[in-house]
C-alpha cells in the first residue's frame, strides 16, 4: 500500500526547495543563474615593464569606497593577462558606452592578436591605456591583489577619472541589451 500522505509530503517539500533555490549546486545553471543580473561593461588596461598595452574586457567592476576612493575587479586565475595585472602599478577602467560592444568584443577574444591595433588609445599621465568614446575611465593605483576562489580580486585606488555623455553598454544573460528608461 502506497502512503498517499507521504509521498504528497515529499512532493511538496521537493516543490518548495526548488522554489526557493535548494537545489543541487550545478555549476552551468549558476552561471546562467548569476547572468540573471545586468552588468555594466569595462575595458580594462596596463602596460607590461617594456611598453606593451594589456587590455581585456570585464564586467566584475565594483565601487567599492569613496573615503578612500576605492574599486574593484575581478579576473579569471586562467587568464593570460593575470600576470600583467597582478605585477602592475597602475592599471585603468573604462565604462564603456552601448555603442562599443564590438570593441568590447575584440578586448574579450583571445583569437585577437593586438587588441590595441585599431583603437586610438591615447596614454593617462601614468602611462595606461585610456579608451576612446567610453562613459568613463579612472585611473588606479594598484592597492591589493587577493585571492577570490577561481579569480583573482583587483582593489584599485583611483587617482583620476573622467566622465562622458551616453548610454552604456549593457550585459544580460549572455548577450548586449539596450538600457531601457523606466516610466
Amino acid at each position: 500500500m502506497i502512503d498517499t500522505g507521504a509521498a504528497a509530503l515529499h512532493a511538496t517539500k521537493a516543490m518548495e526547495a526548488a522554489r526557493h533555490g535548494d537545489v543541487p549546486l550545478d555549476t552551468r545553471a549558476l552561471r546562467n543563474a548569476l547572468g540573471s543580473y545586468p552588468t555594466g561593461v569595462a575595458i580594462v588596461t596596463t602596460r607590461l615593464p617594456g611598453g606593451r598595452p594589456v587590455g581585456l574586457t570585464i564586467n566584475s567592476f565594483a565601487s567599492l569606497s569613496l573615503e578612500p576612493p576605492l574599486v574593484l575587479w575581478s579576473l579569471v586565475k586562467r587568464s593570460p593577462s593575470l600576470e600583467a595585472f597582478a605585477g602592475c602599478a597602475h592599471f585603468s577602467i573604462n565604462v564603456l558606452a552601448a555603442g562599443q560592444a564590438d570593441l568590447a568584443r575584440s578586448f574579450a577574444s583571445s583569437a585577437v592578436p593586438d587588441k590595441f591595433a585599431h583603437v586610438a588609445a591615447h596614454d593617462s599621465p601614468e602611462g595606461v591605456p585610456l579608451m576612446p568614446g567610453s562613459l568613463a575611465s579612472f585611473v588606479c593605483a594598484s592597492e591589493q591583489v587577493l585571492d577570490g576562489g577561481d579569480h583573482t580580486l583587483f582593489i584599485g585606488r583611483v587617482l583620476r577619472y573622467h566622465t562622458g555623455e551616453g548610454e552604456p553598454a549593457v550585459f544580460h544573460r549572455g548577450q548586449f541589451t539596450l538600457l531601457q528608461t523606466a516610466c
